[in-house]
């Protein structure tokens, strides 16, 4: 607790832009209480006194400890002065170090540590909820490193942002315009009326929803494996499966319970809660409670807003089409043999599975190559904006419908529902798309030549893994045909680059690296070029 104690201010810092200097004071007097440390009567910027170098015990004189002081004050005030999507950016990073850190320690790990390498990448495809693996979580990690897992998999599924903003919501603590704008990019399409309760109501949903399935995956997982382990392993799957993280307790994923109805309609419909987004749940409990009141007065129902509906309607949409086509393409392979009521729960969990959470309930290398294509376009797709998954998400793949059905039509601009799409939305969709097609096929070349041992040009399966590799972590899916555990240290800090942007997201990534946006771009004479 004192730990969290000591880190508050510089969270406060990120979210109350009124007093930096009394930021910087709590900062202080914290490390004063938790090290015990007199002030020594040093002058430090902000009129305040302090010897930080005794808080470390670091032997150092009194200039080089005033000299520690200022240094750690001008890194606050560095930290301070980030744009929001640089903000965003440094949360994850330090969470991710911080995970690595603790899975690095010999406490996290059945015999040997792990090395920083596989910790950098456990934890960052946990809090990224990717689930790519490159140790086994279930064998591997003890019960202490599965908890790290499982806690980085929390907050990088509901965002850090949203555990800030809550943390700070219950101190009563005001929150900037920073705090709000992240809050803005990463939960909302139009404003709400109060994001306070939007926030709060957040972790209500999402404490319900997974407690719910945590319940009902109990009684599946209790005969197997015992009762507490049943209950620890129905907890931890229920965490990742709503936060489309991936993460399984068992070495095959559940392939082990590929024939058990109750695992599969219950990881199927958290994947679904936790890939369409938190606002979209919302309206929905929103819309539900509103026409069952509005039943008894016979007033006029409530509808859903333009982004709910394609949410739903394009998640539907590839749910059913990637159901059919997989059925279609493996019924005489990785299907064959399996009952006409097996193979279908198997294609339809593959399919709901494929594009954010990367369960499987079957062997993936069993898989033809049209088939590994169709997974692979699945997770490129991803989820729903304001969710948990990655991807260029689904509200992209509508518009991009959207633009050459109404350009075939002739129509200038592009309409869903008898609405009109801004313009600005459909030049950041079409950045996004483009961005992203761009970073896959960069990381893939670079895959290519670090592990150039493993892609022989006679062998093209081994090509097609590393592609399916590269679009799952930039998909934050976790699936894999087996690449994993052939990559290099180089190969996997690429896919730990491709697992980060996947979750922070291409266009905040693009801004965090071109700063601060200038208020008034120059604007030059237009001319016209030739295209196509």
């Amino acid at each position: 607790m004192k730990f969290i104690q000591l880190f508050l201010p510089i969270f406060l810092i990120f979210f109350d832009e009124t007093n930096i200097a009394r930021c910087n004071e709590l900062f202080i007097n914290q490390l004063a209480a938790l090290f015990r440390f007199e002030k020594s009567g040093i002058e430090l910027p902000g009129g305040l006194t302090c010897d930080i170098g005794s808080a470390f015990g670091c032997g150092l004189c009194s200039r080089q400890r005033f000299e520690l002081g200022v240094d750690i004050l001008r890194m606050l005030k560095i930290i301070k002065n980030l744009s929001p999507a640089q903000a965003l950016v440094f949360y994850y990073a330090t969470a991710i170090l911080l995970g690595t850190l603790m899975l690095t320690t010999p406490w996290a790990a059945h015999g040997d540590p792990l090395s920083f390498l596989d910790a950098l990448f456990t934890a960052t495809s946990a809090q990224c909820v990717t689930g790519l693996i490159v140790v086994d979580t279930g064998s591997k990690l003890t019960l202490f490193g599965q908890s790290v897992v499982l806690a980085l998999i929390q907050v990088g599924g509901l965002g850090i942002t949203t555990f800030s903003v809550y943390l700070f919501i219950y101190l009563k603590v005001g929150v900037s315009a920073r705090g709000r704008w992240i809050i803005n990019e990463t939960l909302m399409h139009t404003p709400v009326s109060s994001w306070h309760e939007l926030v709060r109501g957040i972790f209500v949903m999402t404490l319900v929803i997974e407690g719910a399935g945590a319940v009902l995956l109990a009684f599946a997982f209790v005969p197997v494996v015992g009762f507490w382990q049943g209950i620890y392993s129905a907890m931890f799957h229920s965490i990742s499966a709503f936060c489309n993280a991936g993460f399984s307790l068992f070495a095959d994923s559940l392939i082990g319970f590929r024939n058990n109805p109750l695992v599969n309609m219950t990881i199927m419909a958290l994947i679904v809660l936790g890939g369409i987004g938190f606002l979209v749940i919302r309206e929905l409990v929103q819309v539900g409670k509103s026409r069952a009141r509005q039943r008894r007065r016979r007033a006029k129902k409530p509808k859903l807003s333009l982004h709910s509906k394609i949410v739903l309607v394009a998640s539907a949409f590839l749910i059913v089409m990637g159901t059919v086509m997989i059925g279609w393409l493996e019924h005489g392979n990785s299907l064959a043999g399996m009952s006409l009521m097996e193979g279908f729960w198997t294609a339809l969990f593959q399919s709901v599975t494929a594009r954010t959470a990367g369960f499987n309930t079957i062997d993936l290398n069993a898989f033809r190559a049209p088939t590994v294509f169709l997974v692979i376009f699945l997770m490129f797709i991803g989820a729903s904006p304001g969710s948990a998954g990655g991807g260029v998400k689904t509200t992209s793949l509508a518009l991009f419908f959207a633009i050459f059905y109404n350009r075939l039509k002739g129509n200038q601009h592009t309409s869903l529902f008898r609405r009109t799409i801004p313009e600005e939305t459909i030049t950041k969709a079409l950045a996004l798309v483009l961005l992203a097609i761009i970073l896959v096929t960069l990381a893939l070349f670079c895959l290519m030549i670090v592990q150039g041992t493993d892609l022989a040009h006679e062998n093209v399966r081994e090509f097609l893994s590393y592609t399916f590799e590269a679009f799952s972590a930039f998909g934050t899916v976790g699936l894999s045909i087996g690449a994993s555990a052939k990559l290099n240290a180089m190969g996997k800090l690429i896919i730990i680059l491709l697992m980060f942007v996947g979750r922070v997201g291409l266009l905040t990534m693009a801004f965090a690296i071109a700063g601060r946006t200038r208020r008034y771009a120059t604007r030059y004479a237009e001319e016209n070029i030739m295209i196509g």
